[in-house]
């Protein structure tokens, strides 16, 4: 078992953690969430013993092995992919050596009778057991599985790693950590290299495998079905949820919104308190009942609502200027590397305004156009370039190839034309980055910031044809929004080359399937483009997976039942929202009672004429209890409409 223990750790003055506190147990899974800059990399850091915390501790047992997968992509030397993967495993090939040196030894000797003979059999005997123990006769198997299952066929095992691109480096480094036996493994983004196939088998092996998970990552499918437990970082502070991330994400609202409405509640019946202590401390009648409400008032425990981290991007392209009706024309385009052949014969034409997804396996060719069209890439075929176009491309690797040795303020003065540069600070104060965050050097940045900056860049000039290569990657939940919003308000032309349904939809109006070195249009947007092929999501349409198709019979049955199912939430909905206006009704009804009696105890006149009325002060205590468990009731009618209206909406999808 790991313990963390009100760890805290400040940097330049200023608290990032603050009394962190949580026990991860063998084989729980949790998914660590919190904005972009919350400490979330930081916090994975300090577990690993990379970094020291300024108070508390982190404890685990002896011999507790950590493996940690950073974002940091590591150096490659003249290994091969199969040689580097093995390197994990040093023990074993340690021992396989030894035992190889004694098993050559005994062939040689013939004091069959000696001590010594003996003693090298004795050891040779251990070192089998132990050998064993260490899973060393099925060890490469289970490299094979691990490599395979991240994406690298046989044929490439014996390539050398210098060969494969950063992110394929990184599946290595991922491979070796995962065949580690290690007691917690700590993942950072774990899935930014990964293809969807990679992806989800990523997510079995984690649900099969002993140990306990600590990950990052802002794929919110992923999380949901890798993680077991949530843990949120926010302003310095955690907190716990034991459920996976779609099942956290309902009840942190939930619990947000049920502290603001009991501390609203709270304050009013403080109010209430101290007016009639006011109205009676003075009078000698009155003064014990005074008493005994300034006793309550002081022993009552104040509700306190979490914090909520309400930063956020705030950015709007600049208007794009006008480009001509045609912005790119591609015409029988062909690309090969070596005897690979990613596209063939290609034609497209963009149109300006149009907002363009291209979806497809990876590995189809979709980062290869777009560089073709960014990068000048070499190619055969044509491509005419429309009438002043000014071009903007956010590459995969954009926020990689920002400067680490200079400041974030730096990198826009440096990037600005000279208009403009007097606003490098207001402009970055819109991308989160305020006060002393643009001092900070590019190099200690986390990856969502990094995203974050790369994107303020992008914004320096104004750009008429868009393109963007995974622009998601690094960024937390609530900045994909953000840029998804501007996106959709931008009047320039756009391509978005993404595995993230979520972020398309209803952003995209065209859509380009690449599949087998050609390109599908489909005149729509995502989810039109899923219905016509009859997939259920963008996971199954990176894996080209479709759904089987099933008899007339069956399918006309299963439309037939859905159709049932959906009339019988609807119903069940209605009333619902019915028995909701019903539970408000009285609840609003027994307020108003409530705040005429709070009236004629505010009115001396009034209160005087009442107050020697048999059972007024009993009346008036019944109907704050009544009125308490009115606002319980209706609560109770809001949730399940909710949740009735969820239902709906699922079906609907």
């Amino acid at each position: 078992m790991l313990s963390v223990n009100q760890v805290g750790l400040a940097f330049g003055g200023t608290d990032l953690f603050k009394d962190i506190s949580f026990q991860i147990n063998p084989g729980e899974r949790i998914g660590l969430v919190g904005r972009n800059g919350a400490g979330k990399s930081t916090l994975l850091k300090l577990i690993a013993g990379q970094i020291s915390t300024d108070i508390g501790e982190i404890s685990f047992p002896n011999n507790f092995k950590i493996g940690f997968l950073t974002q940091d992509i590591p150096s490659s030397g003249n290994l091969s992919v199969w040689e580097e993967a093995a390197s994990s495993f040093v023990e074993i090939q340690s021992l396989e050596y030894e035992m190889q040196k004694q098993t050559e030894e005994l062939e040689t000797r013939e004091d069959y009778e000696s001590q010594g003979y003996m003693d090298l059999i004795e050891n040779l005997s251990a070192n089998q057991e132990k050998f064993q123990m260490l899973g060393g006769y099925t060890y490469q198997a289970e490299m094979e599985k691990v490599l395979i299952g991240l994406g690298f066929p046989a044929a490439d095992f014996n390539k050398p790693l210098e060969s494969f691109s950063g992110g394929w480096q990184m599946r290595v480094e991922l491979a070796k950590i995962l065949m580690q036996n290690n007691d917690v493994l700590l993942l950072d983004e774990p899935t930014n290299h990964l293809d969807i196939e990679s992806i989800m088998w990523l997510e079995q092996f984690l649900a099969e495998s002993s140990q306990a998970v600590i990950l990052v990552s802002h794929d919110r499918t992923f999380l949901n079905n890798a993680s077991t437990r949530t843990l949120e970082i926010v302003l310095g502070k955690s907190y716990d949820f034991p459920c996976p991330y779609y099942k956290y994400l309902r009840l942190r609202e939930e619990i947000i919104e049920k502290q603001k409405q009991a501390k609203i509640n709270q304050e009013k019946e403080i109010k209430q308190t101290q007016e009639l202590i006011e109205r009676f401390r003075y009078k000698a009648s009155k003064a014990a009942f005074a008493q005994s409400l300034i006793k309550k008032l002081d022993k009552m425990e104040l509700i306190e609502v979490d914090d909520e981290d309400t930063r956020n991007m705030t950015f709007k392209f600049p208007a794009a200027p006008r480009s001509g009706k045609i912005v790119s024309k591609i015409i029988d385009l062909h690309k090969s590397y070596g005897e690979k052949k990613v596209l063939s014969g290609i034609d497209m034409e963009i149109v300006r305004g149009q907002k363009i997804a291209f979806v497809g396996q990876n590995g189809q060719g979709k980062s290869t156009l777009v560089k073709i069209l960014a990068e000048n890439l070499d190619f055969k075929g044509e491509i005419e370039t429309g009438h002043k176009i000014s071009l903007g491309y956010y590459a995969q690797n954009q926020s990689e190839a920002l400067d680490g040795s200079i400041t974030v303020l730096e990198t826009i003065e440096n990037s600005a034309p000279e208009k403009i540069r007097i606003y490098a600070r207001k402009m970055l104060g819109n991308f989160m980055f305020t006060g002393d965050d643009v001092e900070k050097k590019v190099s200690v940045l986390s990856g969502g910031e990094r995203g974050r900056l790369a994107l303020c860049q992008l914004m320096l000039n104004p750009i008429n044809f868009l393109i963007l290569d995974e622009p998601t990657n690094h960024l937390d939940m609530q900045a994909k929004d953000v840029l998804k919003k501007s996106l959709a308000s931008y009047d320039g032309t756009l391509i978005i080359v993404s595995h993230d349904r979520e972020f398309l939809s209803g952003l995209a109006s065209v859509t380009y399937e690449f599949k087998g070195g050609k390109v599908k249009q489909h005149l729509g947007g995502i989810e039109y483009f899923l219905d016509q092929k009859k997939m259920q999501n963008m996971r199954q349409v990176e894996l080209g997976i479709q759904e089987k198709s099933d008899s007339k019979e069956k399918k006309k049955k299963t439309i037939r039942n859905s159709r049932d199912k959906f009339k019988k939430i609807e119903r069940e909905f209605k009333s619902a929202q019915n028995q909701e206006k019903s539970a408000q009704k009285v609840y609003e009804t027994l307020q108003h009672e409530l705040d005429i009696l709070e009236e004629v105890l505010s009115n001396p006149i009034e209160f005087k004429k009442k107050s020697g009325e048999p059972g007024f002060y009993q009346k008036y205590e019944d109907l704050k209890i009544k009125l308490e468990n009115s606002f319980i009731a209706w609560e109770k009618t809001v949730e399940k409409s909710s949740a009735l209206n969820e239902e709906l909406k699922k079906l609907e999808t």
